[in-house]
């Protein structure tokens, strides 16, 4: 009977993917040290550097708790929690339009936040994960219908990709928040990819978005885009974001919202190579214990200390892809993906943002910037891609046990 349990534990031990724990672990400690650097530095004395250390520190348990519990969780349960987590996520971002925060110095302005005393909650954080898991139920679902992938087919599955995601962008702009949107196309644009619609689709579309896209950067570039784009229902600010990333040495921008860009790329290019080591802090960057975060991983620990951070993102993404090979799950493939996709955007435009090359969004630098709604999130997905590797069996889905 000892024999048989001790058996079972190395059994199950085997089956926990360690590498990404340690990983996590890494990013984790990193995102501690990061931000006691800015909390202790901070002007304003608002938060003691200690006490926000310890609050972020008890997210990372509570995330630490989400992926044990979600580790255990089969591609079954996950199926049949799809709906019921996309839905819960519809209605926390439909209850935040109307009970969010008025406080504006959290806020700035949107209504993108819960408030309850201390305690603060963005619910699109908790929707990217359920929405991953949703549309990789209907890609699932689709697939076992359909055998082939002709032109018809595929069409029925991205109007289906469009419905499923249409009651989330619309109820993120009426917030508005664009940086969490473009997060939730980025998940999308992934899933479409690996979901086995034709190149006769996906080829006319990427072609029709360029021009789009091409045609919005002219506007927004422009004085009478922005005039026109206002007139449909765009923001002042938004404008200005862009404006200070095409320009953020501009006087006036550097008087407004060009301060906080500016100072970031003066604090990451003071560390020069090796950096001034932990705990300096000489170059003062305004939020930067969240979505500026980066900036004191430069200021402290230069270029290198940089690079060995995007190095740990690549290893923790790398370890991923692995873990979607061996399992060879169709429906945790389409897991794997969205949750990779969101890793990867907001690694990109964080980091991309810090240093001037994308304009300011607001999207937060995964394991690392202080936020429990986003490390939850960023939690959740790593606990889905474990459950991978904790369960071997294959699930094939028919559609009779799909609906």
């Amino acid at each position: 009977m000892m024999n048989e349990r001790k058996s079972n534990d190395i059994e199950d031990n085997s089956r926990v993917d360690y590498g990404i724990i340690l990983n996590v672990f890494i990013l984790a400690l990193i995102g501690l040290l990061a931000l006691y650097v800015a909390l202790s530095h901070e002007t304003t004395g608002a938060t003691n550097p200690i006490k926000g250390v310890l609050i972020q520190g008890l997210w990372y348990v509570v995330g630490g708790v989400l992926i044990f519990f979600l580790m255990k969780l089969d591609a079954e349960q996950l199926w049949r929690i799809a709906p019921i987590a996309y839905g819960f996520g519809i209605l926390l971002l439909v209850l935040v339009l109307f009970l969010y925060s008025r406080n504006l110095k959290l806020t700035a302005g949107s209504r993108s936040w819960f408030a309850i005393g201390p305690l603060t909650f963005q619910p699109s954080e908790v929707m990217k994960p359920a929405y991953i898991l949703m549309l990789s139920r209907v890609v699932t679902i689709h697939n076992s219908q359909y055998d082939e992938h002709t032109v018809h087919n595929d069409l029925i599955l991205l109007g289906k990709l469009i419905l499923w995601t249409l009651p989330v962008i619309v109820l993120l702009m009426l917030q508005p928040d664009l940086g969490t949107t473009l997060v939730f196309m980025a998940i999308f644009c992934g899933i479409v990819l690996i979901s086995g619609i034709t190149w006769r689709i996906i080829l006319p579309v990427f072609l029709f978005f360029a021009i789009i896209g091409s045609i919005a950067i002219m506007l927004v570039t422009t004085n009478w885009g922005q005039s026109f784009l206002e007139t449909i229902g765009f923001k002042a600010y938004q404008f200005a974001r862009i404006n200070t990333w095409l320009d953020p040495s501009n006087s006036q921008n550097l008087q407004g919202s060009g301060y906080q860009l500016w100072q970031s790329m003066k604090a990451i290019g003071s560390g020069q190579l090796w950096g001034k080591g932990f705990d300096h802090s000489e170059v003062y960057v305004p939020v930067r214990e969240s979505d500026m975060i980066f900036s004191v991983i430069g200021e402290n620990f230069g270029f290198v200390g940089g690079c060995l951070l995007i190095l740990l993102y690549f290893l923790l993404i790398y370890q991923m892809i692995r873990v979607t090979f061996e399992t060879k799950n169709e429906f945790y493939a389409y897991i794997s993906t969205g949750v990779i996709m969101m890793i990867l955007f907001h690694v990109f435009e964080n980091i991309g943002m810090s240093i001037g090359l994308l304009p300011l969004t607001g999207v937060p630098l995964p394991f690392i910037s202080q936020g429990g709604s986003s490390l939850l999130a960023d939690m959740i997905g790593v606990g889905l891609v474990m459950s991978m590797r904790y369960h071997y069996k294959s699930y094939m889905f028919s559609s009779k046990d799909t609906f």
